[in-house]
């Protein structure tokens, strides 16, 4: 059965200078209405992400010295406040904004890359590791690691950064950096409906599975059958999926219920995560050769199970995995996932022949899951996949 915890709130933590606004190159300060422009395509695509998806909006800024001789308070908010009333006249508004004021030498926790103004965001109602900074300099990507949220960086080329912070180790932290609000938008969309969580109980086998199509490729898959588990880790790795597979199964008795439930838990994972299937390429197909074998691997995300497998093997078993199993785990999945499968197998190494098919099956996903940058429709002409 899936997960039914209610869902958490995620939030866009956006820098406003470089970000939004142009940043003036001498003093860093906007403090007039000449010097207020907007950095190109952030109004168009912030209205884009503030009307389609459902974060939660947050402004975080750090505005050296506001309220001081070096910048009173009374050049700040006439620009600041003309940016909002625009932004606000086409249709974009911050749900809460947070100004720091003071001096990067004070190192008071309240400024970026401190957390101290955003504790109200680590409570269980927030999915921090879902939320996203959107800023232009290294600071504020070690703002989102300290939140445990993803970072984009937009603007500057990272080289040329001089932030005092460890640019390694924010390596697993930024997950885009472009100089286009169009890439921060196809990227936010693509952020969205894209996991699953499943248990699957009988009297034979016990299964959890956790999914992440937008994953890197990570892996933890347990099933007690050694070359299955290797099989799983090649989908995970060449579908750039995060996949981890848990199974408690009876294989006192024999592989087969195992095998068997986890590619039914599996293909409703999959059925699941890929939600209405709006935007998405639908078909992939992938030719894949290992040695001697050849993997021909076609799908379609209709909404329709069919399999159709060719394959002759030399042997009975690889390691501990009956190959009889490999026709019958791709049917499991057809079904639970509704999808067409075709795979046909060529060779002479049966275990070259079985992680070709896994390889080629997540080659094949992987380019049938992959969103369209623009393209919000759906992949049919019957309406409904």
């Amino acid at each position: 059965m899936s997960d039914t915890t209610s869902p958490k709130k995620r939030v866009l933590f956006i820098d406003r200078d470089g970000t939004i606004i142009v940043e003036p190159p001498t003093d860093y300060q906007v403090d007039s209405l000449e010097k207020l422009a907007f950095v190109p395509k952030a109004i168009r695509n912030l209205y884009e992400i503030r009307s389609q998806l459902d974060f939660e909006w947050a402004m975080v800024t750090n505005q050296d010295g506001l309220g001081t001789d070096a910048f009173p308070e009374d050049t700040f908010w006439p620009p600041h406040n003309l940016m909002l009333d625009i932004l606000k006249g086409e249709g974009i508004e911050f749900d809460k904004q947070f100004i720091d004021r003071t001096f990067k030498k004070d190192n008071q926790p309240t400024r970026k890359p401190g957390t101290a103004l955003l504790t109200e965001y680590f409570s269980e109602e927030y999915d921090l590791a879902n939320s996203f900074v959107i800023g232009d300099r290294l600071s504020d990507m070690q703002l989102a690691k300290n939140l445990g949220a993803k970072g984009i960086m937009i603007g500057k080329s990272l080289d040329l950064q001089d932030d005092d912070v460890d640019l390694e180790a924010l390596r697993e932290t930024i997950v885009l950096t472009t100089e286009d609000w169009d890439e921060i938008t196809a990227l936010l969309k693509g952020s969205k409906g894209r996991s699953a969580s499943i248990r699957r109980t009988t009297k034979e086998t016990d299964i959890q599975i956790a999914l992440d199509l937008d994953g890197k490729g990570r892996n933890d898959n347990q099933t007690g059958v050694g070359f299955f588990d290797h099989m799983l880790d090649q989908l995970g790795k060449h579908g750039r999926m995060d996949l981890q597979v848990k199974v408690e199964g009876d294989l006192h008795i024999d592989p087969h219920h195992t095998i068997e439930d986890t590619a039914l838990a599996l293909g409703s994972a999959f059925l699941e995560a890929l939600g209405d299937k709006r935007g998405i390429e639908r078909y992939g197909f992938f030719n894949l050769v290992m040695d001697e074998a050849l993997a021909e691997v076609a799908l379609d995300f209709s909404g329709r199970p069919w399999l159709v497998f060719e394959a002759d093997f030399n042997r009975e078993k690889v390691g501990d995995f009956p190959v009889e199993m490999l026709e019958h785990f791709f049917k499991s999945f057809s079904d639970n996932a509704r999808c067409n499968l075709s795979i046909k197998l060529s060779g002479k190494n049966a275990h070259h022949m079985i992680e070709a098919a896994f390889k080629g099956f997540a080659r094949a996903i992987r380019a049938a899951i992959t969103r369209i940058p623009g393209d919000d429709s759906l992949p049919s002409t019957k309406g409904v996949l």
